[in-house]
């Protein structure tokens, strides 16, 4: 049976944080998960850490237990930075990465850019445009795409993931647009 953990990201690195996560992996957790928020319900007003930043730390930190976000999602990320991001990240890893990725939701994430939150349709069009334009960026050498909702002009992700074909997607939907 493999375990796995949520890590909030809510300590400052050299503060808990670090040793947290070494804790995690010492326990023999399989992966440890972080969300990717802005913030979090109650966690609004107090630390609250970046995901990719994070994982990359606890990346560097640990050795063999799988690292991943719970959930990234369209609300404050574009495609084409975030397969960069990603891409740097399984390299850190040691190809030790999995993607939680969700068409996003009305909470803080969905407003904090100054947009006006998304009908639960515009979400789920959002999310059908950017997981295969996700997959393209992180599968193909440079992606040129133009979409409702997002673009890419020769975007180059050279040399790609360690995982192969690419990171694992692991997709939270619901619904049967889900």
């Amino acid at each position: 049976m493999r375990l796995s953990t949520v890590i909030l990201p809510i300590d400052r690195w050299h503060d808990g944080g670090r040793e947290t996560w070494l804790r995690a992996e010492e326990l023999g957790f399989h992966t440890a998960y972080t969300y990717d928020h802005l913030s979090w319900r109650t966690f609004r007003d107090g630390p609250w850490f970046g995901a990719v930043p994070t994982l990359t730390a606890a990346a560097a930190a640990t050795t063999r237990m799988r690292l991943g976000t719970l959930v990234t999602s369209p609300n404050f990320r574009h495609p084409v930075t975030l397969a960069k991001d990603l891409l740097t990240l399984d390299d850190v890893s040691n190809g030790r990465l999995t993607l939680g990725i969700g068409a996003g939701g009305n909470g803080f994430d969905a407003t904090a850019l100054g947009q006006t939150a998304w009908t639960p349709r515009e979400r789920a069009d959002r999310f059908g445009e950017f997981v295969p334009l996700l997959d393209r960026l992180l599968t193909e050498d440079s992606v040129t795409y133009d979409g409702t909702f997002y673009s890419a002009v020769e975007a180059r992700n050279i040399p790609g993931c360690l995982q192969r074909p690419r990171i694992p997607f692991a997709v939270a939907a619901t619904g049967p647009r889900g």
